[in-house]
């Protein structure tokens, strides 16, 4: 073996460590809801435990909160592995199991950035590392930590990892965890075939998609032309200023959506795979924050990527597969909340066999579009300059003369960070506070 073994100059001691409690009041929950709360008791219970439940139901914070309590705050090896089918996925479980501040470090690693990065982070080991399975692959490869320790293994949005080509970096993986002692497996579809590389040995199933009635509304908006764009404007302007996705099957349709909304001065993002990713990262803040209140993208955005609850999804075009028609929807009307998809259809297009009960909705009644509120801004300082989201706060707050009502999300990354402010304010902060310093750093500040 010739991975480094490492030396962490703080170690983490057992009385940092937050118990669920004390998680669950850092992020203002009062309470579980009863997925979660039947899902921790099972994978408490339990050596393999599926985990079936809708997207935007809670999975993540399901599986972290029993994961947590499996950790061994005197062992500095790498103790849990989460494996995730995206970049985007890896970002989103990240930044949920740091907001739960529970004492214990974590990693996401994904293709897409530079090895240097990961190789920085893994200096010092996290308990937890989440990563997609090709670049889990290449640093099992290069033998890169210890995996006697990894006894957790998470398979969150398994079949989408299968789908996307993953079956043999998964295999490998699998294959020299030997130290295994509780897999969990998550998905929000039903019927997912299980391949025995995985060893799920008589596994017990938490299954919360049948139980989950839809509050999801699907109608249909007829186009007389062909070209379906303004048809498509119409509706948003029918809509308003409500938040919602307009998904396309290919890259081209997004960039000809984008245009035109462009030309019509409506805000936007887009996301799809052929985009580099600071940039999809970059949409996905900025319609988090409600700087963009759509987000154009393709299907890759129906899976697993952490977006807000939205009123609409708009299939621009249709997918081909009823698998893919869920997902999509599976963006609106999520836990408690009511949401409509909207089937844009040229009017001599016929639907799929798939979409039934789709009554063709008017939208001769145009909303009032009122400008964005928010606008975003980028800081050139993270987390590796100990700079806090208090620390960004402060400096909007005091020296910017921001209200706290004026400042809106704040996004800390490793080496930069977002923050949404007024729209009417943007510039004015930007040659205010360009330069200026935040802990011992000099940061540039400016619109996104």
């Amino acid at each position: 073996m010739h991975y480094l073994k490492t030396k962490v100059n703080t170690k983490v001691m057992a009385n940092e460590i937050k118990g669920k409690e004390e998680i669950l009041q850092k992020l203002n929950i009062s309470q579980l809801n009863p997925m979660q709360e039947e899902a921790i008791a099972t994978i408490k219970k339990n050596v393999n435990t599926i985990l079936l439940s809708p997207t935007g139901t809670g999975k993540t914070l399901a599986f972290s909160l029993p994961l947590l309590e499996l950790l061994d705050p005197n062992i500095e090896e790498i103790q849990a592995l989460i494996l995730v089918p995206s970049r985007e996925l890896a970002i989103q479980i990240e930044q949920v199991l740091r907001s739960m501040g529970s004492g214990y470090k974590v990693n996401a690693v994904y293709g897409g950035r530079p090895m240097s990065k990961d190789k920085i982070e893994l200096k010092h080991l996290p308990a937890v590392l989440i990563g997609t399975p090709g670049r889990i692959s290449d640093h099992f490869a290069n033998e890169r930590f210890s995996k006697d320790h990894i006894k957790t293994l998470i398979l969150d949005e398994f079949d989408k990892s299968l789908e996307v080509g993953f079956e043999y970096e998964m295999r490998g993986v699998i294959n020299q965890l030997t130290a295994l002692n509780k897999r969990i497996l998550t998905s929000a579809t039903q019927g997912v075939e299980i391949p025995d590389f995985v060893r799920l040995d008589k596994p017990n199933t938490v299954n919360y998609l049948k139980a989950t009635k839809s509050k999801l509304a699907i109608k249909t908006v007829v186009s007389p032309a062909k070209n379906k764009l303004n048809t498509l404007l119409h509706l948003l302007n029918h809509l308003g200023n409500q938040q919602g996705i307009i998904f396309c099957n290919l890259k081209d349709s997004i960039n000809n959506v984008s245009t035109f909304l462009e030309t019509k001065g409506i805000k936007h993002g887009s996301f799809s795979g052929g985009m580099e990713q600071k940039d999809r990262e970059r949409s996905l803040i900025k319609f988090r924050n409600g700087t963009n209140q759509i987000l154009i993208a393709t299907d890759l955005a129906a899976r697993g990527i952490d977006v807000p609850e939205m009123k609409y999804i708009i299939h621009y075009e249709l997918p081909k597969e009823i698998e893919e028609f869920t997902h999509r929807n599976g963006r609106t009307a999520r836990v408690s909340a009511k949401g409509t998809a909207y089937v844009l259809k040229w009017k001599d297009e016929r639907l799929p066999e798939f979409i039934k009960n789709a009554p063709i909705e008017d939208i001769s009644k145009q909303a009032e579009r009122k400008p964005v509120f928010w606008e975003t801004l980028f800081i050139s300082g993270g987390r590796k300059d100990k700079i806090s989201k208090g620390d960004i706060a402060g400096l909007f707050i005091k020296q910017g003369k921001l209200t706290k009502d004026q400042l809106g999300d704040i996004e800390l990354k490793q080496d930069c960070a977002f923050v949404a402010v007024p729209a009417s304010l943007a510039s004015e902060l930007e040659e205010k506070l360009n330069n200026s310093r935040l802990k011992k750093k000099k940061v540039r500040i400016y619109g996104v």
